[in-house]
């Protein structure tokens, strides 16, 4: 809570601080430093001492800087002058009718009038909040030991060696390696020695009353009018965000204004601050479970990688000394793996440590706020604090709790294979066949080989004696991720085009060859890799092999046309798990106003019923007049305006955000459709023989898309 209690512009702690009319404080001190004289008839965009709430900003704040890694602020300013926390100060200025004041926090300017810095409300409640912080400051300062511990070691803490002045945090040596390491963005973080707890909190609590102990809080008198002395404050004026009196009233100041007793306000401005507190805290409660849950996980990492590390070393070494440099490859991805795990959650520490840091000190600012009975200084910051707390507790969205990354290795080495078909390797040269053998290992022609877009061509050739004639080919691909391989093609042809890959993924390809006498050894491997799906842009057709057996596809399997006048289901030759994608139907005839669906499905999806109707496809099905999305028979979000003739229907699938919107020419048609797709999805569409549609691949995403 301590940096609430801070005045911008000196760095202390608030000394006679008054309250500005954008509702932050500054000491009077330092109100006087930095306030300007304007040139004589030249009045600056401002805001008046009285209260007003119209204030614009000033040209010349544009130019200000704002540094998060000091806390410090600067602006531009002709003056050469610096406070301690790095403010440019002013020269004290004689105040007249042409004096202003800018906030050093918004940068908002507002001008002086003939009461100068009286006209200001004194911050009587922050003077009060700041006096007893000093006060249980000092006396936590004198009841502590003047060891300070580690604050990162999980068990027996022992003395802190530095602390982060950024940060504000101890580590010790082996903490401060590990966590706090001298490179990156964390090279200009300064390291300090740790201070004595006893001898900081005794320098704050004599700084701030001038020396000694500062004597308990005493009840204070209720506040008074500032143009009234002799009046209370007894009302709430709500247009003008102010407590008034009895005599402003009489006088007409607030008339037309919706004016309200000053206990009733003060009670639903405090009930307002608690409820808003409330989901606050929940949220870090949450917050300081999930740290335990990432510290834990940083152990169970290590070990987990340390090992699997050895898994595979054993692994490795059990292979003949040609897989040696594969092993060190192998060794090096693990290596990478467990240093991105360990680096994302490291970075969720730190990133949930300072936002956790940000709302505690809030919170308790708030709490102690929450325990005055001054209605009037409550209420001058009740505002911007409900503000404020409600901004926290929506910087903790959905999701900000969760690891990112879990302790478990998504990796598999399975050498069986490689094994046997080494051995058969080396029994084959080793021996002197003198009847039939089985075909040799086929060549793959790498100059043949490709891919475009997701899918992947492979050609190859193999020499075989006249004696031994191949009957076949068994061409294999892994997952795409390392994982196992499976037959992808067998026959006689010796060129091979794999369809419905995933994006952005590399394959493993090989072949082998078998006759009469047996199977013959692989090929060497050649790796392949898909075009990367966040390019956007997909070329397919309609696949005739999946689709139903009234679907009539033409067009090179681009145009589709049905012969029932029940609905069925044709799938595409694509296939997506990952990237952004989006394409169109053109509507080619549209008779008798039938309702075709459009969107994405399983490969095993039904396909003798419309699109959506069971829970393996998600669509919009639509008319002439207004459409509905469908997912397990179950219809959502009816939206006005349908299609004829000549319209297109757009679909924009983004398994990066996992959400499925669609277009009716060119336009975004409902919200966002689906969300947490997660998995293999291939397009899809279900019509009838009133409808004849054509496929358009190939198309950018479009922008601007609406939730």
């Amino acid at each position: 809570m301590e940096e609430e209690l801070k005045c911008p512009v000196c760095g202390s702690l608030f000394k006679d601080p008054i309250l500005l009319p954008c509702s932050h404080n500054v000491c009077l001190a330092c109100a006087r430093n930095i306030t300007v004289q304007t040139p004589d008839g030249e009045t600056p965009v401002q805001s008046r001492a009285s209260g007003s709430s119209d204030y614009d900003y000033l040209d010349m704040d544009k130019m200000s800087l704002y540094s998060e890694t000091d806390s410090g602020y600067g602006s531009y300013t002709p003056c050469q002058l610096k406070s301690p926390n790095g403010v440019r100060v002013f020269p004290p200025a004689n105040h007249h009718r042409h004096c202003s004041l800018t906030c050093p926090l918004c940068h908002r300017s507002v001008s002086l009038d003939e009461r100068g810095l009286r006209g200001f409300p004194r911050n009587r409640l922050l003077e009060a909040i700041v006096a007893r912080y000093q006060q249980n400051r000092a006396a936590a300062g004198a009841s502590s030991s003047s060891a300070v511990k580690c604050q990162l070691c999980d068990r027996n803490p022992v003395d802190a060696a530095v602390m982060c002045e950024q940060c504000d945090v101890y580590y010790c040596n082996a903490c401060q390696q590990r966590c706090h390491p001298s490179r990156g963005p964390l090279a200009k973080h300064r390291l300090v020695p740790p201070r004595n707890p006893a001898a900081a909190g005794g320098g704050a609590a004599s700084g701030g009353g001038g020396g000694g102990q500062q004597p308990p809080a005493t009840a204070r008198k209720p506040a008074t009018c500032l143009d009234h002395e002799a009046e209370n404050f007894s009302m709430y004026c709500y247009s003008c965000k102010a407590p008034v009196c009895m005599k402003c009233l009489e006088e007409g100041k607030h008339n037309k204004h919706d004016v309200k007793p000053l206990a009733v306000m003060w009670k639903q401005h405090k009930c307002a601050l608690s409820q808003a507190l409330n989901g606050v805290s929940d949220k870090a409660k949450d917050a300081k479970e999930f740290l335990v849950q990432l510290r834990n996980m940083l152990q169970q990492i290590q070990e987990n990688g340390v090992e699997f590390e050895a898994c595979l070393v054993a692994q490795c070494d059990s292979l003949i000394e040609a897989l040696t440099r594969q092993k060190a490859k192998l060794l090096t991805k693990v290596t990478k793996e467990k240093e991105y795990k360990l680096k994302v959650v490291r970075d969720q520490i730190t990133h949930c440590t300072m936002k956790l840091r940000q709302t505690t000190g809030m919170m308790e600012f708030c709490l102690e706020v929450l325990k005055e009975n001054d209605p009037s200084g409550f209420l001058q910051i009740s505002d911007a604090l409900i503000k404020r707390v409600t901004s926290s507790q929506d910087q903790w969205v959905k999701g900000a709790l969760e690891p990112k990354v879990g302790p478990e290795f998504d990796l598999t080495l399975n050498t069986d294979s490689l094994l046997q078909t080494i051995l058969v390797l080396d029994f084959c040269q080793g021996k002197v066949e003198v009847g039939p053998a089985v075909p040799a290992a086929p060549l793959l022609q790498l100059e043949k080989c490709c891919t475009r877009n997701n899918s992947a061509t492979l050609a190859w050739r193999v020499i075989a004696p006249p004696s031994n004639p191949i009957e076949g080919y068994i061409l294999e691909l892994d997952d795409g991720n390392g994982g196992q391989y499976r037959e992808v093609y067998v026959g006689k042809e010796t060129v091979c085009t794999v369809d419905g890959l995933h994006f952005n993924s590399s394959y493993n390809a090989r072949v082998k060859a078998y006759n009469g006498i047996g199977v013959g050894p692989y090929s060497k491997t050649v790796v392949l890799k898909t075009s990367d799906g966040r390019l956007r842009v997909a070329w397919f057709t309609f696949d005739p092999s999946t689709a139903h057996r009234d679907i009539v596809l033409t067009n090179e399997n681009q145009t589709v046309s049905c012969n029932s006048y029940d609905d069925r289901v044709v799938l595409g030759t694509a296939a997506f798990s990952k990237g952004t994608h989006y394409w169109e139907v053109a509507i080619d005839r549209y008779d008798n106003h039938p309702d075709p669906a459009f969107g994405v499905a399983r490969i095993n999806t039904m396909k003798d019923m419309m699109l959506g109707k069971d829970d393996k496809a998600w669509a919009m099905y639509v008319d002439n007049n207004r459409s509905w999305f469908m997912h397990n028979n179950s219809h959502t979000n009816r939206a006005e305006g349908g299609i004829t003739k000549g319209s297109t229907v757009g679909i924009l699938l983004d398994l990066t955000k996992h959400t499925l919107t669609f277009f009716i020419n060119k336009e975004q048609h409902g919200p966002t459709a689906f969300e947490s797709l997660d998995g293999v999805f291939v397009p899809a569409v279900s019509l009838n023989r009133n409808v004849q549609v054509t496929l358009l691949t190939g198309l950018e995403v479009p922008k601007n898309t609406k939730q």
